[in-house]
């Protein structure tokens, strides 16, 4: 789960020796000089009253897996494939077709392949690179179907994030400072995949480390299918673009302050950051060790499930995965896909605060659709999420800060939003970090005891508080006021990758501007299945995830 090395000679420089260097490299950057103006001055707050050591996070975790495990029904149901359109099969989709014979995996892959080489506009900044050798897995996959012999994905094509290892591929991180740099073997959740039989097809461009701006000095902004001009959200911008122009059914994403929901909730589609320890991470690109998830990004909560089932369980090297594979395979989803009297905790306070309206109204008319099917809908309150935001914003900056340690020699080659992000880890004390990691177990614990106060299954919030970010400008329309993408982005999401609680973003309709918005549904730990059951049991009453961008011939 290491980084991938970086160019630089290994160092430790001071405080001092960092904040000099970022101002050197900020220039006339004027954002980030007063950032670390005010980072000298700034005066350390009061240490909070005593409280559980951050290792206590890890163990509320662990627990919660044992007691998922432990008390797991036996599945005894199966999903189907849900309804779309012709042009855009989905995973279940494609299975369903490739069992008939209707279509045939080298069709497929070809299509998708030749999208990728090919493609123009908004689809063509979503790549990066084609993998090596898909053609003969996509042929391998049509004699296993002839053969009777199909794995549970098999055939089905699938593009990757670029800082998740795909043997032979370039996974550079979306930045100068790796150079070149080839993977020589998958990631696990790659290897798991082709394992089941699916074909990855192409590398997805991200932000700079997963952290930067949308427009970076290796790879240009990738555009929203939905409307040029517009950014696909971050940091999985690549691999939203990809699922979201129908160019696979599936795409890899990691997930530390929102990079899978945001850019789901921007798109159109559904997301899934799992629970923290779910989905190992060995051989992806460290951003935040405490924060980072791997994440599937798809058209259906359905298609989530049958990814999730490949990509759930320990790997024996990421030290932060459970021992114990816990139910989330599609059956165990199946199970769990209805509504009638599900306790549903609607979440308002700090989630609709930077919220445009058409957001507010999609997340009631989902409220709306929920009690129409027999769920019980009730308030729940929520303080901790400010807090949390902040903690994840301190936890991420200042691990960010440690993982780049190594290159620090060459702060001009970052792009300036990344320079931002090591501004605010190294103006941060250690103190801070320490007392942000306190705030774990202690943010995990508030949530656990919201639910548990209002007896709900899940916690339902909007997704991000706006529709597509403008590129010329980076901002967001929140009630006919302009605002920054940063204040609104990862606002919703960040606090449960402090938490480490499931988060599973589903379409909701459509913004005043006629672009895609979210609902999130939030689940207890490991209760992965449980969020994906109700996210199907929602879409088979919505039809908001069967809507497709309008792409020129």
């Amino acid at each position: 789960m290491n980084p991938p090395t970086t160019a630089g000679v290994l160092r430790a420089p001071g405080t001092a020796d960092v904040l000099a260097d970022l101002a050197r490299a900020g220039g006339a950057d004027t954002e980030l000089q007063d950032l670390l103006a005010a980072a000298r001055t700034r005066p350390h707050p009061a240490s909070p009253a005593a409280g559980p050591e951050p290792a206590a996070a890890e163990a509320f975790l662990r627990r919660a897996a044992a007691d998922r495990a432990a008390g797991a029904p036996a599945p005894a149901s199966t999903l189907t494939a849900p309804t779309t359109s012709a042009g855009t099969s989905g995973v279940l989709d494609l299975l369903a077709a490739f069992a008939a014979g209707t279509l045939d995996p080298r069709s497929v892959h070809d299509a998708a392949h030749a999208t990728v080489v090919t493609g123009t506009g908004p689809v063509g900044t979503a790549f990066t690179a084609t993998v090596a050798g898909s053609r003969e897995a996509a042929a391998e996959s049509a004699h296993r179907w002839a053969a009777g012999t199909a794995r549970p994905l098999e055939g089905v094509p699938f593009a990757v994030k670029e800082i998740v290892d795909v043997a032979g591929s370039a996974v550079t991180c979306g930045s100068l400072l790796t150079g070149d740099r080839v993977a020589t073997t998958d990631a696990t959740v790659v290897a798991r995949l082709r394992a089941a039989g699916a074909v990855p097809v192409a590398m997805t461009a991200t932000t700079e480390f997963a952290c930067g701006l949308p427009q970076g000095r290796r790879h240009p902004a990738v555009q929203n299918p939905w409307r040029a001009g517009r950014w696909t959200g971050g940091s999985s911008t690549g691999s939203a673009a990809a699922v979201a122009a129908r160019v696979v059914p599936f795409a890899l994403g990691t997930d530390t302050g929102g990079s899978v929901r945001v850019p789901s909730s921007l798109c159109g589609l559904t997301g899934l950051k799992p629970t923290h320890g779910l989905v190992p991470r060995t051989g992806v690109a460290t951003l935040s060790w405490t924060l980072d998830h791997v994440g599937p990004l798809a058209r259906s909560a359905a298609d989530v499930a049958a990814v999730l089932a490949v990509l759930a369980g320990p790997d024996g090297t990421d030290p932060t995965a459970v021992e114990d594979r816990t139910a989330c395979g599609p059956a165990d989803v199946a199970d769990h896909a209805w509504l009638a009297g599900r306790r549903v905790g609607r979440v308002r306070g700090w989630f609709e605060q930077r919220c445009d309206a058409a957001v507010v109204a999609a997340a009631n008319a989902a409220v709306d659709v929920l009690r129409s099917a027999g769920a019980v809908v009730v308030d729940v309150d929520l303080p901790v999420a400010e807090r949390a935001c902040t903690d994840a914003l301190v936890v991420l900056s200042c691990e960010l800060l440690a993982t780049q340690e190594a290159a620090l020699d060459r702060l001009e080659d970052y792009d300036s939003g990344t320079r931002k992000r090591l501004a605010r880890g190294a103006t941060a004390s250690a103190a801070d970090y320490l007392r942000a990691l306190r705030g774990r177990p202690v943010a995990q614990l508030a949530v656990q005891r919201a639910m548990d106060l209002a007896g709900v299954d899940v916690l339902l919030t909007p997704g991000v508080g706006a529709t597509a970010p403008r590129l010329d400008d980076l901002t967001v329309d929140v009630d006919g006021q302009r605002v920054p993408l940063q204040e609104v982005l990862p606002r919703n999401t960040s606090p449960f990758n402090l938490t480490g609680n499931p988060a599973l973003v589903l379409p909701a309709g459509r913004g005043a501007d006629g672009l895609p918005v979210a609902v999130q549904l939030v689940g207890r730990p490991f209760d992965d299945a449980l969020l994906l059951g109700l996210g199907v049991a929602f879409q088979r009453l919505t039809e908001h995830h069967l809507a497709t961008p309008d792409l020129p011939a």
